[in-house]
Formats: structure tokens, sequence, C-alpha cells
């Protein structure tokens, strides 16, 4: 039973992420059904927090 260096490499195997529909960036989690960036299948508002520069579909929000 190995579970160091060499069982490492067998983690990258499928996709974790793919292109979100709503913000168009490659960070919807397939697997929990929810974007990282935008929030979206979490929530309806736009996951958006006051220190950051969001930009969905290449637009800005403020």
């Amino acid at each position: 039973m190995v579970k160091g260096t060499t069982s490492m490499g067998k983690r990258s195997k499928g996709k974790t992420h793919i292109r979100c529909p709503r913000c168009g960036r490659h960070a919807y989690n397939v697997r929990k059904k929810y974007c990282a960036a935008c929030g979206w299948g979490r929530s309806s508002k736009i996951r958006r927090y006051s220190w950051q520069n969001k930009k969905v579909n290449r637009v800005r929000v403020r």
C-alpha cells in the first residue's frame, strides 16, 4: 500500500473545472456543480468582494 510520492501522480486524471456558462472563466467545478469565480450554481448573485476587481464575460463589474 503506497500513499506517498508515487500515488500523487495519479491525482490529476480527470477535469476538476470546466468553462462557466455565466462568467466564461475556467472555474466551474464539475463535481460540486458551482463556479469558483462567480458563484453560479450556488447563488443567483455574483460572488463579489470589495477587495477584488471582477470581470464577468470579460466586462468589469463594479
